[in-house]
């Protein structure tokens, strides 16, 4: 995955602090789908982690004056993007509703009646929704700090010192909480393989 150049140039936090709409653009194109994965991966659903990221960068965008560049910018909006979700969990509510008929159509369906996008066969969906889900589940069981360690390590791929700053933990703690997350979901994967 790689990064607009912009984000490597050195006078990067004097452009977003003075909020030049080409580097606060550059941030949030160069940002936004890993903060979308990163909700995601921390159990919201679609809508909710849209959501969440629109809250991010709105942030992000009203505190740029703020930005001094004392760390990388993808520090500073992956921890704006940890206090939204935690803002978003206490604001979000559990009930769940059905999508309406026309709403299901048009996102299945092109203007021409054809499926948008063609389901998969039956096993590879079955596969696929199964191993998500028994994944899903291992890493629900896991304390949440350990969970978002792991989906910034594992999946956005972020570096030591951005996921400690972000979860505000030292170097040391990062490392038990991945070992301890990581022998947590080998043994869940392990437990649940084996009684299938």
């Amino acid at each position: 995955m790689s990064t607009p150049p912009l984000i490597d140039d050195p006078d990067l936090a004097a452009r977003i602090r003075d909020q030049e709409p080409e580097a606060l653009a550059t941030v949030v194109e160069a940002y936004l789908d890993q903060i979308v994965r990163a909700a995601r991966g921390a159990g919201l659903d679609p809508h909710q982690a849209e959501e969440v990221a629109q809250a991010t960068f709105t942030t992000f965008i009203e505190t740029a004056k703020r930005f001094e560049g004392r760390s990388h910018v993808r520090t500073w909006v992956f921890g704006i993007f940890y206090r939204k979700l935690q803002e978003a969990r206490r604001g979000f509510t559990k009930d769940r509703r059905m999508d309406d008929i026309d709403d299901v159509f048009e996102s299945r369906f092109n203007e021409a009646g054809s499926w948008s996008k063609p389901p998969r066969g039956p096993e590879d969906r079955l596969f696929a929704k199964e191993a998500r889900r028994e994944i899903g589940d291992c890493l629900e069981a896991a304390p949440e700090h350990q969970r978002l360690a792991f989906l910034f390590r594992e999946v956005e791929g972020l570096s030591t010192q951005e996921i400690c700053k972000i979860l505000d933990v030292s170097t040391t703690n990062l490392g038990v909480m991945l070992y301890r997350v990581r022998n947590r979901l080998r043994d869940c994967l392990e437990s649940t393989w084996e009684q299938a």
